[in-house]
């Protein structure tokens, strides 16, 4: 049993940000209700990095485990009830509807608090609910933009460095999922729920807490160099530097034992807490310089026994086979029963007691439908009526037993091998 087992989660989100922190409730044992359209969620019909799966589009797929489809029309009178009447017994409500939508559905935390006062209502939008840029989009590469991060790396006079992965969306999905269970422990305390308002704008600039108070309290100003530099506000060596064979991370060493490991004799003689701020450029050319002579595995291993912080730079082939991920199981494997073995993230918090577990995949759209409404109180005739009017959509067959392996039959992808 998981950790938020008899919890029950509404999913009316969309994209990336919300079905992740909704994934995030669903892998502690939740149960999650993804309430998408008869049509399906629209992640589930784009291509995500040009993969585009089978049935499923992988994006869809990788943000969507734990959790039960049901199908069903917001905009259709009957359709609502539906979901009215499951808010009832829910305990969190979660959507990322742009400002204004959630009212005009009738879906808002006015109008569900009055049915369900102990419930958690979860929104998330791009800048916040109100204000000058309420109705921009909310997209991670323009939040990023945004954040002023993309400044806080990179050479002077080259274009911004953006993230490798969606940051924005992730570092919000946690903040909400964060909320949920800070209102979900407050709630069990004092028997009210609240509103919990999360957006993206707010989360990347939060997260960015002492590279800002650097700058606001430090007065200290983004000052990018001419060489690439991985970061504005620490001192000289940082970033990745070219080997003979690919690349190795060197971070902030002492000058003169990085001196004598790489052979630069002009280090010896510098001071650091002066000499990697105002020769920073040089340092770090001079690095470079020294380090593209050897193998990264080379230079790994001197500079580890000189006790320098460094490592490997992978790309993802190398992430997924290394050992420690491998030990800790990192990775979990699961049969779909459309898209096969499907190997993703799993969750990365080890708890002694109620582990997380992945008790479903991805559900196909309406996977679920008859079997929510059923234990909602809807009987068979009323079920097959909503059913003919499209309030809801259902997959033919659906229900636990269409084909999914998981529970007991899920494995940490390589953690038997890594033993």
């Amino acid at each position: 049993m998981g950790i938020l087992s008899g919890f029950r989660v509404l999913d009316c989100s969309i994209a990336m940000a919300g079905p992740f922190a909704a994934q995030r409730l669903g892998d502690l044992g939740a149960d999650v209700v993804k309430v998408e359209p008869v049509t399906g969620e629209w992640q589930r019909h784009v291509a995500a990095g040009g993969a585009e799966g089978n049935k499923v589009n992988v994006s869809f797929l990788s943000l969507n485990r734990n959790k039960r489809s049901l199908a069903v029309d917001l905009k259709n009178p009957d359709g609502k009830a539906v979901l009215l009447e499951l808010v009832r017994t829910a305990d969190v409500f979660l959507q990322n509807y742009r400002p204004g939508v959630a009212k005009r559905l009738g879906v808002d935390y006015e109008t569900l608090s009055a049915i369900n006062p102990r419930l958690v209502y979860v929104s998330m939008s791009g800048y916040g609910e109100d204000g000058p840029y309420v109705n921009r989009p909310g997209q991670d590469l323009v939040l990023q933009g945004m954040s002023g991060a993309m400044l806080s790396a990179g050479r002077e006079g080259e274009p911004p460095t953006a993230a490798g992965q969606y940051l924005v969306d992730a570092v919000t999905a946690y903040t909400a999922f964060e909320g949920a269970l800070a209102a979900l422990l407050h709630r069990e305390r004092t028997g009210e729920g609240q509103l919990v308002q999360v957006n993206m704008l707010d989360a990347i600039t939060t997260l960015q807490m002492q590279e800002l108070s650097v700058f606001t309290v430090g007065g200290k100003p983004q000052q990018r160099s001419a060489e690439p530099h991985a970061h504005v506000y620490i001192r000289s060596p940082y970033g990745a530097f070219a080997t003979s064979d690919g690349f190795i991370i060197v971070a902030f060493p002492k000058l003169k034992t990085l001196g004598e490991v790489i052979g630069e004799e002009s280090f010896l003689s510098m001071a650091d807490d002066v000499d990697t701020w105002t020769r920073r450029d040089e340092i770090f050319a001079k690095t470079r310089e020294k380090l593209v002579t050897k193998t990264s595995a080379e230079w790994l291993e001197r500079l580890r026994a000189a006790d320098i912080w460094c490592g490997p730079v992978y790309g993802y082939a190398d992430l997924v086979a290394d050992e420690q991920i491998r030990h800790n199981g990192t990775f979990v494997e699961y049969d779909h029963p459309t898209e096969g073995r499907v190997k993703t993230p799993g969750f990365p918090i080890k708890f002694s007691k109620t582990p997380s577990t992945v008790e479903r995949g991805a559900p196909q759209v309406g996977e679920h439908t008859r079997q929510i409404l059923a234990e909602a109180g809807y009987d068979a005739a009323r079920i097959d009526s909503l059913l003919s009017s499209g309030a809801v959509g259902s997959l033919q067959g659906e229900g636990d037993a269409a084909g999914f392996s998981g529970g007991a039959d899920v494995a940490p992808a390589g953690k038997e091998a890594a033993r």
